[in-house]
């Protein structure tokens, strides 16, 4: 009865994603629906082998428990080799599978044969607004893990991005918690379609590098509810997600990886989580808090693996009768569910996957090439028009920095990383002779503050001024080319893992170099590629032309290039709002960012776009934003009802035409607002997407549909959701600010 919920549950979630994309193509219902059942039937945890794993546990040890229990290696656990099972295998993995790190520290193992695709980052796929991508991404990795024995993937990481200033803003998906959930779960049903597990990560709160080991995280329970859970929640009810990672930071004075409310009551009472929980590694601080909090197996840093809280320490509070043995066979039991459903133990029909191939290549330039976002286009200068074009300038670090590697975080080995200069190399016409010019030096303080890991004001400390002589050389090649092209941003090694920036200025003195060539040459593009929002205010007003892309993997060179000459026809849209200045943004705006040892989210449920829509303060480029090279129009739209019951759903059909002359993808949003609301909201939030191709001249009929449940807001007096009854102003545009048409509704 309880999974017949859930999957009644899972058809009125996930039918705005297919119906947007079926309903065009005049598929009945029940062809709808079986798509749907597919997708949450994929990948069931399968409880068919429990007589055998009790009796497999009943012949282990306590010793043979709890090695299954911690780290034997730094992504293994330890086997039962006599019983014939064997090591859980794991592997980093938001940006590709990660090499082969040696058995007892992070030093790589020197394999020849752990080259693996790059795929682009989180937020590269979140620009995308495309959920079939999300699907390939996943089912594409899923595929290379495999192909290198891999049980568990560390992906996807979808914390929510609080503060323009997170260091691992580049690796999460959306400000935006339904954009967010939208994404996750096709891509791990895609993962674990390969006989691979999800981690989804980071469980919950972990939404800022600074502090992270300690900081205790305060969110009022409506907050957590509606804005940080419903991505993690999504990834158990609709894609059965095999495994999470519990988070370094505390929650309500107490560690993710020991807090019983979070792991217990929500996850598995709550939600019906049957998986594992795996600790982030050395997030475990206590073995008793953490086995009866919910925690499953602990991950470490490098020290002896029997001195880990799950090692020594669990087989000595067994034996004393501090633990209950039952607290280790439930964990045991877990995980052996786990292995058998993916085939790991006997390995019979267990998929065998490809790695490093020219396919996966293609799918990450797929997923790179409609990531791209194109913030302002003026007088013409995109797509590039090379009749009269005989040089072009490229300037700027960015355009031959590789970021597949880098950084505090996990990499990728690749034989394949196109660069910007390498894709216009790539794509160009042999007798457009490219000026290349450096422009700026990446260089850090040597001193104690440029240490990567540390907290946000101490984070890595930029050298901004700039060198004369590469000054001299981009000026000169600006002046003698026909066309200039600045490859601005960020990189993985000032983005990372374990820091925050300290502030959205744009490092190692890029703006002076951006507009003492805009002096120069004012037939500049310029293409900012960076994973978090930057100060780009100026830049934007004196540039014609500025681009958006991202740490976009293998393929990325080539993606950008075809965008910049036309090829592809730009589609991306920012996932995340850009502020004008840092102030303006939420978690600053009310000081609660960083905190010290406690972190209190003072904007509750008023998350990017919810805060600069509800106190109208205007955004640098709005959340959902990006421009195309082709012209569309929104009309007739409408609803198939004006009254609703709270059991119905509400479908939104919009006509899109494309009035250019260019074959384009747009991005149709759906926003809802309550007003005279009960309870605070926000001024409008996101309830449907669809992204939909027209051919210049045409017009296709995007019908995207929610249920009335969608509008709920999370009653902390009764700690339940409610659908409050009356009017409700339904709001369709291609971004939060851009609204091109609204209707009222009612729920009765």
């Amino acid at each position: 009865m309880k999974n017949k919920i859930i999957y009644l549950s899972v058809i009125s979630t996930i039918l705005m994603v297919w119906s947007c994309k079926e309903k065009k193509e005049s598929e009945p219902s029940n062809v709808l629906e079986s798509k749907v059942e597919k997708l949450y039937q994929g990948n069931p945890l399968t409880h068919e082998f429990d007589v055998k794993i009790d009796s497999l546990i009943s012949q282990m040890t306590l010793e043979e428990k709890i090695g299954m229990l911690h780290g034997n290696s730094m992504f293994a656990t330890a086997a039962v080799k006599r019983l014939g099972i064997p090591e859980l295998t794991m592997a980093d993995g938001p940006l590709g599978v990660r090499e082969e790190i040696s058995q007892n520290s992070w030093v790589p193992a020197g394999w020849e044969n752990d080259f693996a695709t790059y795929y682009p980052a989180g937020g590269g796929l979140a620009a995308t607004w495309n959920t079939d991508l999300a699907y390939t991404f996943g089912n594409s990795v899923g595929q290379e893990a495999i192909a290198r024995d891999k049980d568990v993937l560390l992906s996807p990481a979808i914390n929510i991005i609080r503060t323009p200033l997170g260091g691992r803003t580049y690796e999460y998906f959306t400000e935006d918690p339904f954009l967010n959930k939208k994404l996750t779960v096709p891509f791990i049903v895609g993962l674990q379609e390969n006989n691979v597990a999800a981690c989804v990560k980071h469980y919950a709160a972990n939404n800022q590098e600074t502090h992270r080991d300690f900081v205790d995280v305060q969110i009022d329970e409506r907050a957590l509810r509606e804005i940080y859970l419903p991505a993690f929640k999504a990834a158990v009810q609709e894609a059965n997600a095999y495994s999470f990672m519990g988070a370094y930071n505390k929650f309500r004075g107490e560690y993710l990886c020991e807090n019983s409310y979070m792991l217990n009551d929500v996850l598995r009472n709550e939600w019906g989580f049957e998986g594992i929980v795996i600790s982030d590694w050395a997030a475990v601080h206590d073995t008793k808090k953490a086995l009866e909090g919910g925690t499953d197996i602990e991950m470490g840093t490098p020290k002896p693996f029997n001195e880990f809280y799950y090692a020594d320490m669990l087989i000595k509070a067994v034996k004393e009768g501090e633990i209950a043995q039952k607290e280790v066979d439930k964990s045991v039991k877990r995980i052996l569910r786990v292995m058998f459903t993916l085939k790991s133990i006997d390995n019979k029909g267990r998929a065998k996957g490809t790695i490093d191939t020219e396919a996966h290549f293609k799918d990450a330039y797929n997923i790179a090439s409609e990531s791209v976002v194109l913030l302002k286009n003026e007088k013409g200068l995109l797509p590039l028009q090379l009749n009269d074009i005989k040089s072009i300038a490229v300037i700027g670090n960015n355009a031959t920095k590789k970021n597949s590697l880098g950084g505090f975080g996990a990499g990728v080995k690749t034989k394949r990383e196109i660069t910007p200069l390498e894709g216009l190399q790539n794509r160009l016409p042999k007798e457009i002779k490219i000026n290349y010019a450096k422009g700026y030096h990446e260089r850090y303080a040597n001193d104690e503050k440029a240490k990567f890991g540390d907290i946000t004001l101490n984070g890595p400390v930029t050298i901004n001024e700039l060198n004369p002589k590469l000054l001299d050389e981009a000026l000169k090649a600006a002046r003698d080319s026909d066309l200039t092209i600045i490859f601005a941003g960020s990189n993985r090694d000032y983005e990372t893992e374990a820091s925050d920036r300290a502030s959205l200025s744009l490092p190692f003195g890029q703006e002076e170099l951006i507009e003492k060539v805009l002096e120069v040459n004012p037939n500049t593009i310029v293409v900012f590629i960076a994973g978090a929002p930057f100060n780009i205010k100026n830049i934007t007003e004196k540039s014609n032309a500025v681009v958006w892309s991202w740490f976009n993997g293998s393929e990325g060179g080539n993606a950008l290039a075809d965008v910049l000459l036309g090829k592809v026809n730009p589609s991306g849209k920012l996932p995340w709002t850009m502020p004008v200045t840092l102030k303006d943004s939420p978690a600053h705006a009310t000081n609660s960012f960083p905190g010290d040892d406690t972190v209190s989210y003072d904007e509750g449920i008023l998350v990017g776009y919810r805060w600069f829509d509800t106190k109208n303060i205007d955004p640098l480029y709005p959340f959902g934003y990006g421009l195309s090279y082709a012209t569309f129009e929104f009309s007739e739209v409408k609803t198939n009802k004006q009254e609703y019951t709270e059991e119905d759903i509400v479908s939104v059909e919009v006509l899109v035409k494309n009035t250019g002359r260019r074959n384009g993808k747009e991005v149709v949003q759906v926003y809802i607002s309550k007003p005279g609301s009960k309870v605070e909201r926000a001024a409008k939030e996101l309830k449907g997407f669809c992204k939909v191709e027209v051919a210049p001249g045409n017009e296709e009929l995007v019908t995207i549909s929610f249920p009335v449940k969608e509008l709920a807001f999370y009653n902390v007096n009764t700690k339940s959701w409610e659908v409050e009854k009356g009017d409700y102003t339904i709001k369709v545009g291609n971004s939060s600010r851009n609204i091109k048409s609204e209707i009222s509704i009612e729920i009765k």
